[in-house]
């Protein structure tokens, strides 16, 4: 049974930070491109980041250069550091898994108020 949890979600201040992280089961987690979506209120789902197997990384532009995406194999952990935050990151965030088949996380909300 493949298990994605994410944690590290609240409530934060603009201009601060938080660290998602994503834990991963039931997968060989190596092999699998892993990703940060989010979806805010009355929008369609986005592409944050993605980081492939061989650690290569992608962002959306509006997070370019201010969240970093990385994962710790021997953990089977992804995270996704925020710095900067502002309150159009508000979303609830979810981890992705994608190989053959996507695998997807129950999601984190992250709240940045105006």
């Amino acid at each position: 049974q493949v298990q994605l949890v994410e944690s590290g979600g609240g409530l934060v201040q603009p201009g601060g930070s938080l660290r998602l992280s994503c834990a991963a089961s039931g997968i060989i987690f190596s092999i699998y491109t892993m990703g940060w979506y989010r979806r805010a209120p009355g929008k369609q789902r986005e592409l944050v980041a993605t980081i492939t197997n061989g650690g290569s990384t992608d962002y959306v532009d509006s997070v370019k250069g201010r969240f970093t995406i990385s994962r710790d194999n021997a953990k089977n952990t992804i995270y996704l550091q925020m710095n900067s935050l502002k309150p159009e990151d508000t979303a609830v965030y979810y981890c992705h898994a994608s190989r053959k088949y996507d695998y997807w996380g129950q999601g984190t909300q992250v709240t940045v108020p105006s």
